[in-house]
């Protein structure tokens, strides 16, 4: 093993190579970013946003759709520039200071070993079902096993469980597309063509008008998140800057096809009013036109989404936090590098974190858990409000210092870069706005505020000394 030292941070910050394994390849970004885009968000929790948006769910995605879009758009420019494994943590600490480095970084980290409880005891739950004689506890226990298993041997083994994982997502979600749209115009067997009805009817396509299509945005925005982990993994490339630039190019198209196309399937084809929260509207869609056990088909689908999910949260928070301990804002001993280039050490801390939040997920779901769960709840908001900044700020000193880096440029600078911060200020106040989502940003406030006094007690100290 090896160290990493803080000043090797810095270097690198400047151009210089991680002490990390270049063991990813082009085709394990590409399908990283495709298949972060395709999540048990998308799968399940859509149906809350058809239950409140009707048809209108369309418009909800399409304006969740583009916000993510541009987050990446600027993340990708960034990253190209400047890869690293801390991403967006280092970009911030570039452009407004450690202090700013230090509370993405932290909040991140946090807010993904917490998320991980989640998927581990979606998971859980759906193994369950099949296996009712396994406790649920043994199958979390296997999943966090296992993982923790690949992220402790070589990247690339993380690298291969993303790619078939997310060739399974993106092969599901085709299929469900070419059927969809097979079964809209009347070309599969014991089917006509449905035509605008169920578009256009029952109130319209908006029957809750805009104020709707707003609750939907809010219903579904968080789907996006996760994207963020590409930008993260392309530090351990060979070509960083090249691939990361194909991956979020690769990304924003399958946004529109993925998440937009299939909404469309499922309000052209079923009445906005038969999808009930909670519910998969893919279900629904593949029973309405016959598929065999659709049912056990999207479980198996939603089961493989949560346990990519956990695999990629898993890597994105050892890298986060070995970031931050490279330049210096984490313990020094989680810079241990093993002779393949994996951070053993910020791994086993993340894994660690993630099974102490998987218990109190067991234990008390509904009151210790649920108070961490609201506490990141709005972060996700927080992180792409300072990745709009950083790269506002930054753009000008890249052009000015290293032009020849920005192989890949945010569109209609500066314009959309404001727009897309807006867009982020906008989402917080609405969430503000509503009662079911006020806790998560009230939350979410205090622990970011938690971690802001924190950097700044750090600042103060270093000052001192």
């Amino acid at each position: 093993m090896h160290d990493a030292s803080p000043a090797a941070a810095r270097e690198l910050a400047d151009g210089g190579r991680e002490p990390l394994s270049a063991g990813l390849k082009q085709r394990h970004l590409t399908m990283l970013g495709l298949g972060g885009v395709i999540g048990a968000g998308l799968f399940v929790g859509s149906g809350a946003g058809i239950a409140v948006a009707g048809p209108g769910i369309v418009v909800s995605y399409l304006i969740a759709g583009l916000l993510a879009m541009l987050i990446m758009r600027m993340l990708g420019e960034m990253s190209a520039a400047m890869p690293a494994s801390g991403a967006f943590s280092v970009h911030a600490e570039r452009a407004f200071g450690r202090w700013a480095g230090f509370t993405v970084g932290w909040l991140y980290w946090f807010m993904l070993v917490v998320v991980l409880a989640v998927e581990a005891t979606g998971a859980a739950t759906i193994a369950s079902g099949w296996l009712p004689v396994v406790p649920q506890w043994a199958w979390v226990l296997l999943f966090m096993v296992v993982f923790t298993t690949a992220n402790l041997t070589a990247v690339k083994n993380f690298g291969e469980f993303e790619f078939w994982f997310a060739a399974l997502k993106v092969g599901a979600i085709v299929l469900f597309l070419a059927l969809g749209l097979l079964a809209v115009l009347g070309l599969l067997p014991d089917t006509h063509a449905v035509g605008l009805a169920n578009l256009t009817g029952r109130g319209g396509f908006l029957p809750n008008g805009w104020s709707g299509v707003v609750s939907g945005v809010l219903a579904v925005v968080f789907a996006f998140g996760g994207l963020e982990v590409v930008t993260i993994a392309a530090a351990e490339s060979d070509d960083p800057a090249r691939a990361v630039g194909r991956a979020v190019r690769s990304a924003v198209l399958r946004i529109a096809v993925f998440y937009i196309g299939s909404m469309l399937v499922v309000v052209t084809l079923l009445p906005w009013t038969s999808i009930k929260p909670g519910a998969s509207p893919y279900v629904a869609v593949l029973d309405r036109i016959g598929v065999p056990a659709a049912a056990q088909i999207m479980n198996v689908v939603v089961f493989v989404a949560l346990l990519s999910a956990l695999n990629a949260n898993l890597y994105g928070a050892s890298r986060m936090v070995f970031s931050l301990a490279e330049r210096g804002e984490a313990p020094r001993g989680l810079l241990k590098v093993t002779g393949g280039g994996v951070p053993r050490r910020a791994v086993l801390a993340s894994v660690a974190f993630g099974f102490v939040s998987v218990l109190l997920n067991l234990i008390w779901p509904h009151s210790v858990f649920l108070y961490l769960l609201n506490a990141v709840g709005a972060v996700l908001l927080v992180v792409w409000g300072l990745i709009c900044g950083s790269q506002l700020r930054l753009r000008r000193r890249i052009e000015r210092e290293a032009p020849h880096t920005l192989s890949l440029r945010m569109w209609a600078f500066p314009y959309l870069s404001w727009a897309a911060l807006l867009g982020m200020l906008a989402v917080l106040a609405l969430m503000l706005g509503d009662p079911g989502s006020r806790p998560q940003v009230l939350w979410s406030a205090v622990a970011t505020g938690v971690v802001l006094l924190a950097a700044g007690v750090r600042e103060w100290r270093a000052r001192r000394d």
